[in-house]
């Protein structure tokens, strides 16, 4: 087998998260500097998950016309302009604005390097490749949540958006440089017009397990978002009164997704996409329940399970998209990535009512709730692709 550009495609995925949760640390701390509500500072998170459920079918659409590499490296970039300019904010609002800017970009790294893998891997190391690359997007969504609360408390909240362009401008750099073109097997699906292009996204939904899988991803995204967003508030309120650095070292609960994702990159293409996602949802349920304990190791030991499971789960769902989809693949993610980041804004928006109601807790059964829901749809709905069983390894 030929050498396969696994560092580049954990860069892209680096690139993707570095910015797209970056200010969930920074939220009581703009809630003071603003003098804003809960709901109005949230929406620096709800902003860009909106504008990648917008964008990213069109983004699909784009990289499966002029090829997932261009498309991917030129997003990097974009992202980088966008952030720098964020630093030119000067309301809550000019804040909000840029943000949204920057997730009409990100899906361009996003779903393209998830087609991309696909397009470039074997099917037998699809899973594995896959959490090589949320390997990448649990780094840089930790990297830029501890970079922008150590540079907001030390410097500035506009010093946190100039340190995180720079890093794009440097991921952008070596994706530049490192990722190589892939070969592009789908674009005899993609070079008529319009017409074809909606029949296209029509044959999609017509797919049982491509639908009940992005209804799976917008459960996933929710519970990531809902737990790391509001357990902000409820960590810098007594009795904890977590600085906004110690928020921001908080996301260092991410890393043991980092490692444990990989190992179970070969576990899923072994054992199969409804383990990897039985698994995912019951050790992210157990987390989230742990922080109900009012003593801050068994939150941070609670928030590491509920991390790792969102990430195994993303791993086990963006595979089975590749499994079960034959062209268009990047049509295909980028819808998933619509309905993915969809849940994303509900759970930086919906928790806000439940907090008002029944707090940390209420919070708390929700999450559960919405992945209980996913773990039930991909029992019931996920079949195995024709042909998986010959392709898995031992």
């Amino acid at each position: 087998m030929p050498r396969l550009p696994t560092v580049p495609v954990m860069l892209a995925g680096f690139a993707a998260f570095l910015d797209l949760y970056a200010t969930q640390p920074l939220l009581p701390f703009l809630a003071r500097t603003f003098n804003a509500s809960h709901f109005d500072v949230s929406l620096t998170v709800t902003a860009p998950t909106v504008a990648v459920a917008i964008a990213a079918p069109f983004v699909g659409r784009l990289a499966d016309r002029l090829g997932l590499r261009h498309v991917i490296v030129g997003s990097a970039f974009a992202l980088a302009v966008a952030t720098a300019l964020a630093a030119t904010s000067a309301t809550l609002s000019q804040i909000i604005f840029w943000r949204f800017v920057q997730g009409v970009v990100t899906p361009g790294v996003f779903a393209s390097a998830v087609a991309y893998i696909h397009e470039v891997w074997p099917a037998s190391h699809a899973g594995r490749a896959t959490a090589a690359y949320l390997s990448g997007t649990i780094l840089g969504g930790f990297t830029g949540r501890v970079v922008a609360g150590l540079m907001a408390a030390d410097v500035s909240w506009q010093a946190a958006f100039v340190a995180l362009a720079v890093l794009n401008g440097a991921v952008a750099i070596a994706l530049a440089i490192w990722l190589p073109s892939e070969v592009r097997q789908t674009a005899r699906h993609v070079v008529s017009g319009d017409g074809e292009a909606r029949g296209s996204v029509a044959a999609h939904f017509r797919n049982k397990r491509l639908t009940t899988t992005y209804i799976v991803g917008f459960s996933v995204l929710f519970t990531q978002v809902a737990m790391f967003t509001y357990v902000t508030f409820y960590l810098a309120a007594p009795p904890f009164n977590l600085s906004t650095v110690a928020l921001g070292w908080l996301f260092v609960t991410y890393l043991l997704g980092a490692v444990v994702t990989p190992i179970s990159g070969h576990w899923i293409d072994r054992y199969g996409h409804r383990t990897g996602i039985g698994s995912a949802m019951a050790i992210g349920g157990a987390g989230a329940l742990l922080t109900l304990v009012p003593w801050l190791p068994a939150i941070v030991i609670g928030l590491s399970l509920a991390a790792t499971g969102v990430f195994i789960a993303q791993a086990t769902a963006s595979s089975y998209i590749g499994a079960v989809t034959t062209q268009d693949r990047g049509l295909a993610v980028g819808l998933y990535s619509t309905f993915y980041y969809a849940g994303g804004s509900a759970g930086s928006a919906v928790p806000s009512a439940v907090w008002s109601l029944a707090g940390w807790p209420g919070c708390v059964a929700l999450v559960v709730a919405v992945q209980s829901a996913g773990a039930a749809i991909a029992f019931t709905q996920w079949k195995v692709p024709a042909g998986a069983e010959a392709r898995r390894l031992p």
